[in-house]
């Protein structure tokens, strides 16, 4: 019987009546991911780009993730065509590309994403867990339907270009990074200055004047908030990581330094 696969991010966002709200995975431990993915939420951001996953650790942690309702999207490292390649063909169907600046950049990735006569993406479908080994009826006819790309706008530049980067026929969405987006406006590691996050909210109505859906990475609840106000249609809100180092530096700071003794009973 010929297999099914998953609804693309790209088809949950149409379908979802609210903004989606989702987690990083940065461990590169499938057990965690499946941790995370059982958790209730939204979506997963698998990534390549600031944490230590390669193709086999994004294979088994998608494989993880498959057995939950979470949708996984993958960042890889670069929008290079080898490597959207061979993320493809592990089986990820949705791609999150950062640091993308211009019109010409979102039309180049999308290209690297669809099969000829659209675009470049070499076939290896019989090979790969992309179509199941073949086992999903009619991959390559349909291999458009089967994947969604989301590009990331982080720089000053891109969120001039933001509305032309939407507008490119293949973009499913547009992903606002505040970090390296303050980094670019020379004020590193002030993702919530004024000037940062007026320039995130000038991405926000471009992309959405181009029809297309806009999310944003926010750590802080009340920003996380101002931004699902503001028209995100989907946030990213923690990270597997981040959860661990807040989580066991409270735990210390309660029992290895001294804490009251009443406090402990609590638990």
């Amino acid at each position: 019987m010929p297999l099914r696969l998953a609804p693309t991010f790209r088809d949950r966002l149409a379908e979802s009546s609210r903004p989606l709200a989702g987690m990083w995975v940065c461990s590169g431990s499938p057990l965690v991911a499946e941790i995370i993915a059982g958790s209730g939420t939204d979506w997963i951001l698998v990534d390549m780009e600031h944490s230590p996953n390669g193709l086999t650790s994004v294979l088994t942690q998608l494989q993880a993730i498959a057995a939950y309702p979470a949708t996984p999207v993958v960042r890889v490292p670069i929008g290079d065509t080898v490597t959207l390649k061979q993320v493809l063909d592990l089986g990820a169907q949705n791609i999150l590309v950062p640091m993308v600046s211009s019109a010409d950049q979102a039309r180049e990735l999308v290209a690297a994403v669809r099969y000829p006569p659209r675009g470049v993406r070499g076939v290896g479908s019989a090979l790969a867990r992309s179509a199941r080994w073949n086992r999903v009826e009619d991959y390559l006819a349909a291999a458009d339907d089967h994947v969604s790309l989301f590009v990331q706008v982080e720089t000053a530049e891109g969120v001039d270009a933001a509305g032309d980067i939407a507008a490119v026929d293949g973009i499913d969405g547009v992903f606002v990074g505040p970090s390296d987006l303050a980094a670019s406006l020379g004020l590193l590691g002030r993702q919530t200055h004024p000037d940062v996050v007026a320039a995130v909210l000038r991405a926000f109505t471009a992309v959405r004047a181009a029809g297309k859906p806009v999310g944003v990475n926010a750590f802080d609840p009340d920003m996380a908030e101002a931004y699902r106000d503001a028209g995100a249609s989907f946030l990213l809100v923690g990270a597997d990581v981040a959860l661990l180092a807040r989580g066991s530096e409270a735990l210390a700071a309660r029992w290895s330094s001294g804490g009251d003794a009443s406090d402990r009973a609590s638990y």
